[in-house]
């Protein structure tokens, strides 16, 4: 099983004809990504649809992207676009639910102790749990990550771990090694080590045996699941792209699978 993100050539419009190659190639599953930077609200015939081509690919929802839009935002200090914000994310909620998912995952500021991050987590606690999702908010600054941990359970809010921003600050596998028991989600790609590139995994810099090591320990149970796009990729032909990303994949979950046989067969400390 192998997840990939729906926005790989597109974030916007019919997402259709990207659902129907990821299907093609092998994937079985999707990060929905479509929208998630936007304040656009998915209403009952768009998700109707979207439930049709899902059963018409094969296809499954792993998690989503939900979105803190630049109007309606879950975080801001206006409390009018903050409740605007959290009705934004409930929708977003309400569509991983319907669709199968279980995540929806979200960025949070990068300071500690956001008060109005925390009126909005509080206001969607109930909301959340009722249908059966959780919250998996994404490494930024781990300092604020781990504030949020501290005041919200493993039933309500975990961790999304984003290979490629944890590889621009250098100490994102140190941090997640120390959080690993709290990982749901997994934004997996590569870079540099200073852009943000979202190239296929093996690619860049992220040192990928020590991250399936850990993704080994952790609490994630998912597939391998990849937010990787084309712009960046040096790829242009997008059949060579999900070819790549899907051979990258099916590697990197092997890894995780050597891992994890090497730590059950492992003598007792």
């Amino acid at each position: 099983m192998l997840s990939l993100t729906t926005d790989y050539a597109a974030d916007k419009g019919d997402p259709s004809p990207y659902l129907k190659r990821i299907a093609e190639h092998g994937f079985t599953h999707i990060h929905w990504c479509h929208q998630w930077n936007t304040d656009f609200v998915y209403t009952e015939p768009e998700l109707a649809q979207i439930e049709v081509w899902l059963d018409e690919f094969g296809l499954k929802l792993l998690d989503l992207h939900g979105s803190c839009g630049p109007e309606k935002n879950w975080c801001a200090p206006k409390e009018w676009e903050r409740l605007a914000g959290v009705e934004l994310v409930k929708n977003r909620i309400a569509m991983t639910s319907r669709l199968g998912g279980g995540v929806v995952i979200m960025h949070i500021p990068g300071e500690p102790g956001s008060e109005p991050l925390a009126r909005s987590l509080d206001a969607l606690e109930e909301f959340t749990k009722e249908r059966g999702v959780r919250i998996a908010v994404e490494n930024g600054k781990f300092d604020a990550i781990r504030h949020v941990l501290s005041h919200y359970g493993p039933d309500y809010v975990g961790l999304c771990y984003d290979s490629g921003h944890g590889n621009n600050s250098r100490d994102g596998l140190d941090n997640l090694d120390t959080l690993k028991d709290r990982l749901i989600s997994v934004h997996l790609h590569d870079n540099d080590g200073q852009s943000d590139l979202h190239n296929p995994l093996f690619s860049g810099t992220v040192d990928w045996s020590r991250l399936a090591r850990i993704m080994a320990e952790s609490s994630y149970r998912k597939c391998v699941s990849m937010e990787v796009t084309m712009p960046k990729s040096g790829i242009e032909d997008e059949t060579e792209f999900l070819a790549t990303v899907h051979r990258t994949g099916t590697t990197f979950t092997e890894m995780i699978a050597e891992a994890k046989r090497g730590f059950r067969s492992s003598p007792p400390r």
